[in-house]
């Protein structure tokens, strides 16, 4: 065959190529779906070695997915946890420092949210489930860059439609949709997958981003009588109901992955899970082989299961064992939409106004292609109130107000049991003087809590520092 012709034939082949390619690279932008649990145990998942907990849905989206070993919130309890990750900072840097915020107080308004960036970035947006970042409508997620919003303002509530208390007018634990209360039938958590579904089958032309926020397991105790009699082998009441919640949970997840199959949108639809919080002391979780639970700076109450799906650019059954953060999902959605942080804040801003909100989470996209051979951080902060935490690499620094500091090294002593501050006073001190300064540069929090919790809290910290928890389940 003459060259000229050779060479129009696969001038031919390439146009064909960009023809066919242009496309792809206009539906690069992979859907965003986050999904977060409310005060799961750590162990508590068929994929966390759980041996009385079934979670299949949530078993293969691991197994398909990232795990991440080492997966930390910013919070151990769930408001100033959500802030967080929905801002990618501290948050304690706008004073979002204490748990339950009280009316009218919220996740302050000029902070830029997920949710505001992916809109910008032409995304359909919609949350489904628990807020808990404000009940004002200023605060509201349809006002904090949500198009579609389905479920409770507030922290928790019933998981049974009750017109006499959660669901009566004017109540933020109601269910609404969009601002208006609704009822609904059945079982809440059956009825948020449902709702998730339905959200992600409207036909548009536009990637979406859901924010899946289950109430579950968060108290109280409730589940249908027929979850119950699936685990009608676990002995001990509370952790029965406890379990059923959290199949429960992962029936409504799986309805979710199913409609993504359905559909054909799984492979490029990026999936996060993980919980907002660590198990809580009234829930009947473990949070084995961890120390500590919900309320407190162990790494039972701050270190999570996470998990990262995204079939389309990572192969699956991986272990990411260097530290993350919830912090890290919004600059890593937000690099995989496209977008470059700066100029992907909310309209009426301009990208200079990004410099005033910092961001501490970091893309992660670079360090799970290997791209870099640092690791994502090195150092973590933790704060609320009265305790303190600080990681360094394995090293873990804990402080209880008007009790004093522990140290433990994660990598020998993942339970935390050998405290070796009293062994290690010169890395207390370089530590101390690291975390105290950290905290010098925040703002007074916005809003407290009663001396309750600090009794609580306290005492459950030092009986675990010296030694007289029963590591049992929390």
């Amino acid at each position: 065959m003459p060259f000229a012709i050779r060479l129009v034939l696969a001038c031919c082949a390439i146009a064909c190529l960009k023809m066919h390619h242009q496309p792809a690279q206009a539906n690069e932008k992979p859907n965003i779906l986050l999904i977060l649990a409310d005060d799961l145990g750590y162990e508590d998942l068929g994929f966390q070695k759980s041996a009385d907990i079934k979670s299949p849905n949530l078993d293969r989206l691991a197994a398909g997915g990232i795990q991440f070993s080492d997966g930390h919130v910013s919070a151990s309890v769930c408001s100033p946890s959500r802030a967080g990750l929905l801002t990618g900072r501290y948050q304690q840097r706008f004073g979002h420092e204490a748990n339950s915020p009280p009316y009218p107080h919220g996740m302050n308004i000029d902070e830029v949210t997920l949710a505001q960036k992916l809109q910008t970035a032409g995304y359909r947006t919609g949350l489904v489930g628990k807020w808990h970042l404000g009940a004002t409508e200023a605060q509201y997620p349809t006002s904090r860059g949500f198009d579609y919003f389905y479920g409770l303002r507030e922290g928790s509530r019933s998981y049974f439609y009750n017109d006499k208390k959660d669901d009566k007018p004017g109540n933020h634990h109601a269910i609404e949709e969009n601002g208006k209360q609704v009822r609904f039938d059945g079982y809440l958590t059956d009825e948020l997958g449902d709702q998730a579904t339905k959200f992600i089958g409207e036909e548009s032309d536009k990637p979406f981003f859901l924010y899946l926020s289950f109430t579950a397991p968060h108290g109280p105790l409730e589940a249908t009588k027929e979850d119950l009699e699936r685990f009608s082998h676990i002995e001990n009441k509370k952790r029965r109901t406890y379990a059923a919640m959290i199949w429960a949970m992962d029936r409504a997840i799986g309805k979710v992955l199913a409609k993504l199959d359905a559909q054909r949108i799984a492979d490029n639809t990026m999936i996060w899970f993980l919980s907002d919080n660590g198990g809580a002391t009234g829930n009947a979780s473990s949070n084995l082989p961890l120390a500590g639970h919900k309320g407190i700076k162990f790494e039972g109450g701050i270190r999570v299961p996470f998990v990262l799906y995204w079939k389309n650019r990572f192969s699956g059954g991986q272990t990411f064992a260097p530290m993350v953060s919830s912090l890290d999902i919004l600059p890593t959605c937000v690099a995989a939409a496209n977008r470059d942080l700066a100029s992907s804040e909310t309209p009426d801003e301009s990208s200079d106004a990004s410099d005033a909100h910092p961001l501490d989470g970091v893309n992660l996209l670079p360090f799970l292609t290997n791209e870099t051979g640092s690791v994502p951080h090195q150092k973590l902060f933790w704060h609320k109130l009265w305790f303190s935490a600080m990681r360094d690499g394995p090293w873990k620094l804990i402080y209880v107000q008007d009790y004093g500091y522990a140290l433990y090294n994660l990598d020998d002593d993942l339970s935390e049991r050998h405290n070796l501050a009293a062994s290690e006073p010169g890395r207390v001190a370089a530590m101390t003087e690291e975390l105290n300064q950290w905290k010098s540069e925040l703002p007074e929090p916005e809003w407290g809590e009663g001396k309750t919790w600090f009794t609580t809290h306290s005492k459950n910290h030092i009986r675990i520092i010296e030694g007289k928890d029963d590591r049992s389940h929390e």
